[in-house]
Formats: C-alpha cells, sequence, structure tokens
C-alpha cells in the first residue's frame, strides 16, 4: 500500500503562497525539483476530504515524485 509521509518543501511563491514546489528534503536528503509535469486539485465537496494541490515532479537526478499539498493546514506529503 502506498502512503503519503510528511517532507520540508522549499517552494516557488507568486501571485499566492506555495505556487509549486521547488525542492524537497525527505529522510535527511534534499531533492531539487527540475520539473513539475503534471498538476491535479482535490476540492472541498466532501468536508471529510482536505483541500489539497498534487504534483508529479521530476527531480534533477532523475526520480519522478508525488507531492501533495494540503492547503488549509499547509502540510506538504511526498508520496512512497
Amino acid at each position: 500500500m502506498r502512503t503519503f509521509i510528511p517532507v520540508k518543501v522549499e517552494s516557488y511563491s507568486g501571485y499566492k503562497a506555495d505556487e509549486y514546489p521547488r525542492g524537497l528534503i525527505c529522510n535527511g536528503v534534499r531533492f531539487e525539483i527540475m520539473a513539475i509535469t503534471d498538476r491535479w486539485y482535490q476540492g472541498d465537496r466532501d468536508p471529510g476530504v482536505p483541500v489539497a494541490n498534487y504534483f508529479k515532479a521530476e527531480t534533477t537526478c532523475g526520480k519522478q515524485l508525488i507531492i501533495k499539498h494540503e492547503v488549509d493546514n499547509d502540510q506538504w506529503y511526498l508520496l512512497l
């Protein structure tokens, strides 16, 4: 089963805060994000499910990552 683990994210803030991730630290290892290859949203129709932005990202070392940002509590997660 795949799970999300909390990570520290360095994000770009343009016209809004935390617009997209630029790098992240997971288990003491820093990954620099080279490109966001996809992005999707989780809406607020179900009050039991938090509003979130998802990013499929490619790192400079060639890894493909799925990153989740829960907007209301400003928490970032990495899908393992």
